[in-house]
């Protein structure tokens, strides 16, 4: 489940499915990724081919990134 969005862009997307404020060409696969993650109970559920889970290192470490 999604909490919260530092992104104001990336939240009126997923809220309203504005482009405005992201660059439209990524729209198909950030929808994706983010129905993807609003549904994800843990972060093996994210490890779809092609996006490139990987866990963080420094002090960012535990936490996890996926490509674009």
């Amino acid at each position: 489940m999604i909490k919260s969005f530092k992104h104001k862009g990336l939240r009126d997307f997923f809220e309203t499915g504005s482009k405005s404020g992201i660059q439209p060409h990524h729209a198909p696969r950030l929808a994706r990724q983010l129905i993807r993650l609003d549904s994800a109970r843990n972060a093996n559920d994210m490890n779809i081919p092609g996006w490139k889970l990987h866990v963080l290192t420094g002090e960012l470490a535990g936490h996890y990134s996926i490509c674009l």
